[in-house]
């Protein structure tokens, strides 16, 4: 296909409306896991280490991205953690064998401290319960720990530790991926439907305010997936809120074409716990309709060779430290930008995780912090993809890739925010060697005009970030026009692009 002839439309209109764009989509999540504590958010000989030990150089970068909620301390870590551990004063707290990662945890970093450190990050907390070695009372106990004012045994004891406010944390996952045989306490969906119902129950006689969230299948590679969702949807369907989704995608074949279609996956797998859902809804007689918490994703691949090789029992080793190019910050556009096409059901979602573990930020213990390639398509969704999702109509060329069909070459999606007067168009191309032209309808938002058109792009598709050079990074002479009510934009082959309209 000539330049020439790769050509692109779309229509948007403001009453194509998909759902107002909850901002918990832009969340994130921190683990005990590797370096994203100890040497990432928390090093208290770093010369940058505020009177806790917690990084102001890491807190400005996260602060930058503006991550609404951050999901906490697990993970495979929770399925084995004690919680009780982390709380009291440092110097008496025990070192225990983390089995999830072989490691060890000091318990340095608890739940007041990372709620403290949430808070001057601007970020609310996902808290997750230990569904695998425990289970109600550990679970109603901490939540009375976090949200009780006072007058109560555990409400008191964090008072006597220096946390006079409750912490009111809304959001609390039940478990972590107890299908999988990795898991600590793995369980069978009946296990684990009737351990998660109990333990909402609870939980929801403790604090009738909270949002629960059950566990669905690790991955669509699960042997029982969609089986587990439809098993323990129907027990947890009338305590919980939402249901969690997981997913990585590597490009272990070097196969760039299909590596950036494998969002056609993640549709596909969005659309079918959506369906399992709303039979159960259905099966149910119920009213209410089952949001999707997407509390783990991104591209994990990279720190697989690197990962076997390490020692177990070590504090904070450099575990799951993937380098990312610039073909995955493409990915990770993508799935962002499929997230808002679907922000009907999608209403929560983690970018997993936040520092040094599979991350966007990264640290040298000891000395700089700097952005990976991944950082900037989440920094521009979270900055410009607030309001009401509208869902664009499309014609895009297409191609077939390795395991996909019909892929468009055009990733889209489109933001309205009213009250700001601002319309933000999300695109990738896909097209690995030639620019797509987009002539975009917007002749419904009058009065606005171009203000910005900012593009990631790199002519070497494995171009990384590191802590002396940032090759990766946007700039804002992207080549759009506005002419009578339509957007000519010129998208350069394999790019990320943000076009931000405004009312003048």
């Amino acid at each position: 296909m000539s330049l020439s002839e790769l050509k692109a439309g779309m229509v948007v209109d403001k009453a194509f409306r998909i759902a107002e764009v909850d901002n918990r989509i832009y969340g994130s999540f921190i683990e005990h896991l590797g370096r994203a504590v100890y040497g990432g958010i928390y090093e208290p000989a770093h010369v940058t280490a505020d009177p806790e030990g917690f990084r102001e150089d890491v807190k400005q970068l996260v602060q930058e991205l503006n991550v609404p909620i951050i999901r906490y301390p697990g993970g495979n870590f929770v399925s084995g953690y004690n919680w009780e551990d982390g709380v009291g004063p440092v110097d008496q707290r025990p070192k225990r064998l983390d089995l999830a990662w072989r490691t060890t945890e000091p318990n340095e970093v608890g739940t007041n401290e990372f709620m403290k450190w949430a808070r001057e990050v601007g970020s609310e907390v996902m808290m997750a319960v230990n569904l695998g070695t425990r289970g109600v009372d550990a679970a109603r106990n901490l939540l009375e720990y976090c949200n009780h004012p006072e007058g109560s045994y555990w409400s008191d004891l964090r008072r006597r530790h220096g946390y006079e406010q409750p912490h009111g944390v809304k959001t609390w996952c039940l478990g972590n991926e107890m299908d999988g045989p990795w898991q600590i306490g793995q369980k069978t969906p009946q296990e684990y439907g009737r351990l998660a119902y109990e333990t909402g129950k609870a939980m929801r006689l403790v604090d009738p305010s909270i949002e629960l969230v059950s566990c669905g299948s690790s991955s669509t590679g699960m042997p029982t997936f969609p089986e587990w969702e439809a098993i323990t949807l129907d027990h947890t369907y009338e305590i919980a809120d939402y249901v969690s989704l997981h997913q990585y995608y590597g490009n272990r074949d070097n196969d760039s074409a299909n590596f950036l279609a494998r969002t056609m996956d993640m549709e596909h797998f969005i659309h079918t716990v959506s369906s399992t859902c709303d039979y159960i809804k259905a099966k149910k007689r119920s009213k209410k309709t089952m949001m999707l918490s997407f509390d783990e994703w991104n591209v994990w691949y990279h720190s697989n060779d690197a990962d076997a090789k390490l020692e177990p029992w070590s504090v904070g080793p450099p575990q799951l430290e993937d380098i990312y190019n610039f073909e995955d910050a493409l990915l990770v556009g993508s799935m962002l930008i499929t997230f808002l096409r679907n922000a009907d059901r999608v209403k929560i979602a983690c970018l997993a995780q936040l520092v040094n573990v599979i991350a966007p930020i990264m640290t040298e213990n000891g000395g700089r912090a700097w952005k990976q390639t991944i950082f900037y398509p989440y920094l521009h969704a979270s900055q410009y993809g607030r309001g009401v999702s509208l869902r664009p109509v499309v014609d895009s060329p297409k191609y077939d890739a390795q395991d996909y069909t019909d892929v468009p070459y055009l990733d889209s999606a489109v933001v309205y925010n009213e009250e700001l007067e601002e319309l933000t168009l999300f695109a990738v191309n896909r097209h690995l060697e030639e620019a797509l032209e987009l002539k975009c309808d917007v002749r419904g938002f009058e009065g606005y005009r171009i203000v910005e058109h900012i593009v990631l792009e790199h002519e070497n598709l494995k171009a990384v970030n590191t802590a002396e050079e940032e090759s990766v990074r946007p700039h804002t002479q992207g080549s759009s026009t506005w002419n009578g009510g339509y957007v000519n934009a010129r998208l350069s082959k394999a790019s990320w692009n943000v076009i931000r309209l405004r009312k003048v």
